[in-house]
């Protein structure tokens, strides 16, 4: 019985937390549901992590981010910013320090909307980073 009330506890917490963040937000399930049909682009920019690199994931979360955001315009569905924490093998190093995602609409649009920004964006990486990402386009299957 006091099993059961702790995990009801737990997951009503969980419940209450998800619903908040997304009423912060403003996203709504709709929008969830759409950056995972198929057929997405996913624009995934890994930050691999080195010994002696850095990376302020304030100035990122806050200015970075939103300043590409703006020029994705009306094709972007939705960003996510994910701060790397361990390795998933014990005793390893973290693999990335950090990693944005965009979910657009249509590559071509995402495209030809960071060619004329390409070197705002890479000019403002000085202001967050010292190691270049990797960038792995990607199309969700399922």
């Amino acid at each position: 019985m006091k099993l059961k009330l702790i995990l009801s506890f737990l997951f009503l917490t969980n419940c209450a937390i998800a619903f908040s963040q997304g009423k912060q937000s403003g996203e709504s399930k709709k929008q969830d549901i759409a950056v995972t049909e198929k057929g997405i682009i996913k624009i995934s920019v890994m930050y691999p992590y080195a010994e002696g690199k850095t990376f302020n994931m304030e100035y990122y979360e806050t200015k970075h981010m939103p300043m590409v955001a703006g020029y994705l315009g009306s094709n972007l569905l939705r960003y996510t910013i994910e701060k790397g924490l361990s390795s998933g093998i014990p005793n390893q190093p973290l693999p990335f320090m950090a990693i944005g995602t965009f979910y657009v609409k249509s590559l071509s649009e995402y495209q030809a909307a960071i060619a004329p920004n390409r070197d705002a964006i890479r000019t403002d990486f000085a202001n967050y980073t010292n190691v270049g990402p990797i960038i792995l386009v990607s199309e969700v299957v399922k």
